[in-house]
């Protein structure tokens, strides 16, 4: 036999569908959990960096402000505020700065590559006599006999246990050899610049 009491439980189902549409409070915790350790990301990056995040101002100033306190407590408390005032921001801000920082780990990540890079043709021009004939190719305005002195140094100083003077410096100039080319690549080449002479 079907309930009479079925379905008048005193509210519409429109009540039950927008109680379902609110997130749970594990969700919420979440949530705030994430802002906040967007919020510790932020705080642990340098100023300068900070200060170029697309964020509202007093977002902004909040973090500021917890990077320059030293005291335990006082940090807590501020880095509670910072965790309030970006529970403040839009879907849209929380994005752009998790792209933003998502930018400086994929920036940390090239850089760490190419100093391993570094490293690497180091080892080899200490181990093999080829790699300092190319090196030299490559780059025709090195000092050839300053190179050869740096690593017939940095091999005396890894079979003498000495402090790695030579070894470091190698490590300089092929840092050094990167940015130059870095730059070059950025500039216009000069047939360029004659074109653009050429249109005035």
């Amino acid at each position: 036999m079907p309930n009479p009491n079925r379905g008048s439980c005193g509210f519409q189902s429109t009540e039950f569908e927008q109680e379902y549409e609110r997130p749970s409070k594990s969700e919420l915790k979440r949530q705030m959990t994430a802002l906040q350790k967007l919020g510790q990301e932020l705080i642990d990056q340098p100023r300068d960096r900070v200060k170029r995040v697309p964020m509202p101002d007093d977002v902004r100033d909040a973090i500021l402000e917890c990077q320059l306190i030293k005291d335990h407590e006082g940090r807590r408390r501020q880095l509670q505020y910072v965790g309030k005032k970006m529970r403040t921001l839009t879907d849209e801000e929380v994005a752009t700065i998790q792209r933003t920082i998502d930018s400086w780990r994929g920036a940390s990540k090239a850089e760490t590559a190419t100093m391993h890079s570094f490293e690497k043709k180091r080892d080899k021009l200490l181990t093999d006599d080829k790699a300092l004939t190319e090196l030299l190719e490559q780059h025709p305005q090195l000092d050839a006999q300053h190179l050869r002195t740096l690593i017939r140094n940095a091999r005396k100083e890894q079979a003498e246990n000495k402090p790695p003077r030579a070894y470091r410096e190698i490590f300089q100039i092929l840092k050094q050899l990167h940015t130059d080319s870095k730059k070059a690549d950025d500039e216009p080449g000069m047939d360029e610049e004659e074109d653009d002479a050429d249109t005035y």
